[in-house]
């Protein structure tokens, strides 16, 4: 199956703030798909990883250009009654555990696990910091699995030491609704990274996910594997350049000050646009269509519908912010913006403990131009106390990045479908779709 961490922790020891460079590729696989082709060999070469990659069900870099083939699923989906109805054997001081994310103790464990082993970037300076609040909504979207959270914990103690999910997701590939799951949260105890843990627990999640009778899945990695959709960059704008730049993130540019640096970012007190305020319950429906209306141009994009906007897009402190643009005179919901909260804990600083980082999610502009409409979320980000805000070039984004002093990261990120072929790779502003 596959894994939608698109991202690994800020890091940049450059003039623009990146966190997808060349030598931080080992921090973003730890939880990215690339750890089934790396989990079944302690080392492994590129063109190991590629003849795993033969052997699954995913677009093939001999079949680049071949009109032969149909676009939709590779393989037909398994009789239920074949795939394997008992678990994965674990090694045997270690069990399965069921994480239930509604419950404030085992999410507090599973939190825990996450914020001293997960993702880092290649110098130890950031690790992400997931809220306990962004994993439950993350991870409890209507009509999830609960045995699709899955954790492995030690027999002896009872502590959790691995972690693996998935969630449901309904994706639409030009005029398909498909059912897909999303991989996320793959992570090993550090003292247990010898053990061979994660390619059971890829297994493991699969197994489940196939007993749902769902056969597909979206994933992103920062390394080229066969065969990526398309390729997409971060993009990074500094919101607190001093922070950014006292903590490693970035550094002072050639022949700039301090002082002219923060002029240069300093952004207005307040939003600009007539009518522009926070989404609430009852706009769901209008954001909805808006929201769906928007989407239907791009080759890949989720299939929500309400109860999905209700979950991902209605704001929720510390997780997922969301404004609109009403018309003062018509009342009618014509624009939208949304992002996500994403920390990193510094790791190692004296002064500092965690870098605030917001994420674009959604946006449609319809009334207002979009350029506009970003720099209101810039706006209200900055007096939220984010100390940066990162953007895909996926979408429309393009059209807004270099005009609001956004710095292009050095790093890529590629996209995926399991079991699901097109024809031809996409443009990112092709691609309608943004994975946690």
């Amino acid at each position: 199956m596959a894994d939608n961490n698109n991202n690994s922790p800020p890091v940049s020891s450059k003039e623009n703030p990146d966190h997808d460079s060349e030598t931080n590729l080992i921090a973003k696989e730890d939880s990215s798909l690339a750890t089934i082709a790396r989990g079944f060999q302690d080392s492994i070469s590129l063109g190991k990883t590629h003849k795993f990659w033969e052997t699954q069900p995913v677009g093939q870099f001999k079949d680049i250009g071949d009109s032969s083939l149909p676009e939709g699923p590779i393989e037909s989906p398994t009789p239920l009654s074949e795939v394997k109805q008992e678990p994965y054997n674990l090694p045997t001081q270690y069990e399965w555990t069921n994480c239930d994310m509604e419950s404030e103790e085992t999410c507090n464990k599973v939190y825990n696990l996450l914020k001293d082993n997960y993702v880092e970037d290649d110098e130890n300076m950031f690790r992400f910091n997931y809220s306990q609040e962004f994993l439950r909504w993350a991870l409890c979207p209507p009509g999830y699995y609960p045995s699709w959270h899955i954790g492995v914990r030690a027999k002896a103690s009872q502590k959790l030491v691995a972690f693996i999910t998935g969630v449901p997701a309904r994706i639409r590939v030009r005029d398909a609704v498909v059912k897909m799951v999303e991989i996320n949260f793959l992570c090993v105890h550090k003292k247990l990274r010898s053990k061979r843990l994660a390619p059971v627990m890829i297994k493991e999640v699969t197994r489940r996910v196939h007993l749902e009778n769902i056969w597909q899945a979206a994933y992103t990695a920062g390394v080229v594997l066969p065969t990526p959709i398309t390729t997409c960059q971060y993009w990074h704008r500094s919101l607190n350049p001093k922070k950014l730049i006292d903590v490693g993130f970035s550094r002072l540019g050639a022949r700039m000050t301090m002082s002219r640096t923060i002029k240069l970012y300093k952004l207005p007190d307040s939003p600009s646009t007539p009518g522009f305020r926070k989404m609430e319950l009852r706009d769901v429906p209008a954001v909805t269509r808006l929201l769906r209306n928007y989407l239907s141009q791009f080759v890949v994009a989720p299939d929500f519908d309400e109860n999905d906007v209700e979950h991902w897009l209605l704001p929720t402190e510390n997780v997922v912010d969301s404004y609109l643009v009403e018309s003062p005179e018509t009342h009618e919901i014509t624009d939208f913006c949304s992002f996500y909260t994403l920390p990193s804990s510094i790791l190692g600083n004296q002064n500092y403990l965690t870098l605030k980082a917001a994420y674009s999610y959604y946006n449609v502009s319809v009334k207002t131009p979009l350029l506009q409409l970003m720099n209101d979320a810039l706006i209200v980000a900055k007096q939220k106390d984010f100390d940066v805000f990162n953007a895909l070039d996926v979408m429309h984004n393009e059209s807004f990045l270099k005009e609001l002093k956004f710095g292009p990261g050095d790093g890529q990120l590629h996209c995926y479908l399991y079991n699901y072929r097109l024809q031809h790779a996409l443009r990112p502003s092709e691609l309608g779709l943004v994975l946690l």
